[in-house]
């Protein structure tokens, strides 16, 4: 029988090269897809993989959908999307939306018992703890999609606890790489989105360039994988052909290799615990020649120290801090922020938004709400000035 697959975000980077994935395999089951906005691409993908039924996280664009689609059943809304993934009877859900929104869906997906793919970091930044409980409770798994944290999963497997010392997160650097501060003050969104490496979405991609999105991985690593923040540490691999390294209590370094390709990681998450070909030219390491690697700069790139820092404070600082990253980056997007800014504003939240322990999810979206008003007040602040 073929897995039963619903995609959340399938327009987007992820989501598009899933369904390179699901066309080249006879394992998986396309039962749903859903998009933030883009209902003509969605309702495309659904014509292609024969799928009947779609979400729209935008109510405008899902009521176009509606209109001009005979071939299923639209929901929109964040309501719509939770919906799809209840009455979907999937067996696994690939959650590659973008932002907390992404949220609501693990939830909903794991409150069920299904399986998860996750690609949405922001559902375990902003809610990990009750997150990884929800599904212990419910017994449903948590495959990692992002490049990182699959390989981190299948350097892991078969490893005793208590084996492992270390677990070492690998960044390209961005397009920023040894870049002093007072060489990023005037920089263009063109050149933030000027990726040496990855090609991802706008967010993903600024998240990078600031190490944010490192950061943010720090924090999804210790909720996945059960690590002590002491034991996570960055390392700057251009090369982004080391995926992420753990370091065993016998001096041993187990290494994940290969070229950078996101099918790579979306095949072993689509697939676990099998494994299913990919068509990629295999790793030539003397073709490759160099891999180098370095200490990230913090101090220039200091989302990636606020970021562990709320991280281990714990409660709803990471909330707070995922929330003023995202204002702070579509503010930067829009023109109206600099880069060096974008920091500065999630410190501002940090500072002054209050942040305690996690009783329950409304816990989170209050926090949540408080830190979007507090970002967007000191950005408004700045704009007038």
């Amino acid at each position: 029988m073929p897995r039963r697959l619903l995609i959340l975000g399938s327009t987007g980077s992820i989501g598009t090269q899933a369904l390179d994935v699901v066309a080249r395999s006879e394992d998986l089951e396309l039962v749903g897809l859903s998009a933030q906005s883009s209902w003509e691409r969605v309702v495309e993908q659904a014509a292609e993989f024969g799928v009947e039924r779609i979400g729209l996280a935008d109510v405008d664009a899902g009521a176009r959908a509606a209109e001009n689609w005979t071939g299923g059943e639209v929901l929109t809304g964040a309501e719509g999307l939770v919906r799809l993934v209840v009455e979907s009877e999937a067996d696994l859900v690939l959650n590659a939306l973008v932002g907390s929104a992404g949220l609501g869906p693990t939830v909903a997906a794991l409150g069920e018992g299904i399986d998860l793919a996750l690609a949405n970091k922001e559902s375990l930044v902003v809610g990990g703890e009750l997150v990884t409980q929800l599904a212990e409770a419910t017994g449903a798994q948590i495959i990692p999609v992002d490049s990182e944290h699959s390989a981190i999963h299948q350097l892991l497997a078969g490893e005793e606890v208590g084996t492992v010392d270390k677990v070492v997160l690998t960044a390209s650097g961005g397009p920023f790489r040894g870049k002093a501060a007072a060489e990023l003050r005037e920089v263009t969104v063109e050149q933030a989105l000027a990726h040496p490496t990855w090609a991802m979405g706008g967010k993903i991609t600024i998240d990078s360039a600031t190490l944010m999105n490192k950061g943010l991985e720090l924090i999804e690593a210790h909720h996945l994988f059960g690590t002590p923040y002491e034991r996570l540490d960055v390392v700057v691999h251009p090369q982004s052909i080391v995926h992420s390294m753990v370091q065993l209590c016998d001096g041993a370094t187990l290494a994940h290799l290969g070229y950078p390709d996101m099918r790579v990681p979306i095949s072993y998450g689509l697939h676990y615990p099998e494994r299913a070909e990919v068509p990629l030219r295999a790793l030539d390491l003397a073709d490759v020649g160099t891999l180098t690697f370095e200490r990230p700069d913090e101090e220039t790139f200091a989302c990636l120290r606020l970021a562990r820092q709320v991280g281990k404070a714990g409660g709803t600082a990471p909330c707070v801090l995922n929330a003023a990253n995202e204002v702070a980056v579509h503010a930067f997007l829009n023109g109206r922020l600099r880069f060096l800014e974008i920091a500065e504003v999630i410190e501002h939240a940090l500072d002054s938004v209050e942040t305690g322990q996690i009783h329950a999810f409304e816990t989170l979206y209050r926090a949540d709400r408080a830190a979007r008003e507090a970002a967007h007040r000191l950005i408004e602040e700045r704009a007038a000035a």
